[in-house]
């Protein structure tokens, strides 16, 4: 929307770019999905889950826009060791949940709190920020698909985790080796 001459001008975007842009944040949302699962299925509070929600959709908001900032600037050499590092932590985190729940010790290696929330968040997000580097130049409306990018993020994790949440009351000590499968997987997903 804008003012020219005391006359309001509305802008509508065309169909097939807002369904891009909701594609584009749907499909950034399931990576906070499928690892929202795998914590999820340690023992969560709702108010512990609605945190974890707002926190990953500010990180999905904030994340591209300062992707959109740098542009250029950041090569791909840095966001290439960025996304292995992420890869590389999920499939550390994933492999000492499973190992721990043979050990018999509680797993509290991604507790979703303090420090851990920030990784969590972080690493989900980091896909939101090579995005964020090429939103500049493909002329999509950018305020929306950033803002959309954050909903989306925080409706998936809270559903993930709500998921992983009901799954653990089903599959008791198991929830923990097949949380540590997913973040497994999914490392190795980035990393490959």
């Amino acid at each position: 929307m804008s003012e020219e001459g005391g006359t309001l001008i509305v802008t509508i975007l065309p169909v097939g770019e807002v369904l891009s842009i909701i594609f584009m944040a749907f499909a950034l949302g399931m990576d906070a999905f499928s690892v929202g699962l795998a914590i999820g299925m340690q023992e969560i509070r709702l108010k512990r889950i609605f945190t974890i929600g707002l926190t990953v959709g500010i990180f999905h908001i904030v994340m591209p826009f300062i992707g959109l900032l740098l542009g250029t600037m950041i090569s791909t050499q840095i966001e290439g060791i960025a996304i292995l590092a992420a890869g590389l932590l999920l499939c550390g985190i994933g492999f000492q949940m499973v190992l721990q729940t043979f050990q018999k010790r509680e797993s509290n290696i991604l507790a979703p709190s303090g420090l851990g929330l920030f990784v969590f968040a972080f690493t989900v997000s980091l896909d939101s920020f090579s995005v964020g580097l090429s939103l500049g130049l493909s002329g999509l409306a950018t305020a929306l698909a950033i803002t959309l990018f954050g909903i989306f993020s925080t409706v998936l994790t809270w559903t993930a985790l709500l998921i992983g949440r009901r799954t653990h009351h089903l599959l008791g000590t198991y929830s923990e080796i097949l949380g540590g499968s997913i973040l497994f997987g999914f490392g190795l997903h980035i990393l490959f």
